[in-house]
């Protein structure tokens, strides 16, 4: 068993908190959609993510610490807004899309401060760049969305 520091433990709990938020927030994306390809991108970005959350929380682990399993009190906040966002506009999925990219955006900037964090270890930054690689994966391909859905009507 490795021992991080205390930094690279809040750092990977926060991260896995942010993670599971994010893995939430397209699961009830993609209920919130009615196109069906929209519906099948956020699974499939959810599955993603739900990829990336064991290999943090055993990092953490193998640190001593204690790995998070929950999401963050904010993001709930969040996701409750977004419910109440979708009552009201009638589930537009264009307002979904741009909920999770404001979301995707959060995240994103998240890792890449952990990454440009001093003071983490080694072993701390490359499991975090390792789960980056999915961050940057997801965030592309909503932004990508976005910007597709931005030129047409729908």
């Amino acid at each position: 068993m490795m021992i991080g520091s205390n930094t690279d433990v809040t750092t990977l709990n926060s991260l896995i908190a942010t993670t599971i938020d994010s893995i939430n927030g397209y699961q009830e994306s993609a209920d919130a959609v009615e196109n069906p390809q929209f519906r099948e991108m956020f699974q499939e970005l959810a599955r993603d993510r739900q990829q990336v959350l064991p290999q943090l929380q055993a990092a953490v682990a193998r640190m001593g610490g204690n790995p998070e399993d929950d999401g963050t009190t904010l993001a709930a906040a969040h996701r409750t807004f977004v419910d109440l966002k979708s009552a009201i506009t009638g589930r537009d999925d264009k307002a979904v899309i741009n909920e999770v990219e404001r979301g995707e955006d959060h995240i994103k900037h998240k890792y890449e401060a952990a990454l440009n964090d001093t003071a983490l270890s080694a072993d701390a930054r490359q499991v975090v760049q390792q789960a980056y690689d999915s961050v940057r994966r997801g965030h592309d391909r909503v932004r990508d969305l976005k910007h597709a859905l931005e030129g047409t009507n729908a």
